[in-house]
């Protein structure tokens, strides 16, 4: 079971998570909080490139291909017809940390953060169906909406607000 606090933003294609989800990352750990991600991709995506020895021993069957350096190290896992794991099997993988921020999982209850911006507004809000939707962070005014609403570039708000939710208190170190 995850004991480490989490928070999605959340939102259409092109409505500005990955934009927001860096730049509170950038904001707190400028705080002093150790802060990891997860980032829900819908369509195949790789990491790796063609002819790279990781991408080979992938190609040649591996289930999983660990690559090490003195700098990073990267798990990378096929499926090969498995399930996609579940957000909870994900969080489970994760290095002990202060905070985790989750890009995308639109259907998960986790507390989250719906990204707005003009030209996806043609998909509709998603706060009316998902009670974990907290507040709504737009590039554009919304002023019929119930919910707390921040500009989508006022990040230090932004943190300010998911760290009050979540009882966050940055640790001695």
């Amino acid at each position: 079971m995850i004991t480490t606090p989490v928070f999605g933003i959340t939102g259409w294609k092109n409505s500005g998570k990955t934009q927001l989800v860096t730049r509170l990352v950038s904001e707190f750990t400028a705080r002093g909080f150790r802060v990891s991600t997860v980032k829900h991709a819908h369509h195949n995506f790789d990491i790796d490139r063609p002819g790279a020895d990781s991408y080979r021993h992938r190609e040649a069957g591996a289930s999983e291909v660990a690559l090490v350096s003195g700098r990073r190290w990267a798990l990378m896992h096929e499926l090969r017809g498995e399930d996609e794991p579940s957000l909870d099997d994900i969080l489970s993988r994760i290095a002990p940390c202060d905070l985790i921020l989750i890009e995308g999982y639109k259907r998960e209850k986790h507390p989250k953060i719906e990204a707005r911006r003009r030209e996806s507004r043609d998909k509709g809000p998603l706060a009316p169906t998902d009670p974990g939707i907290l507040a709504i962070a737009a590039d554009h005014p919304l002023p019929e909406e119930k919910l707390t609403v921040f500009d989508l570039d006022d990040v230090r708000a932004i943190a300010d607000f998911i760290q009050t939710h979540l009882s966050l208190v940055r640790k001695a170190s």
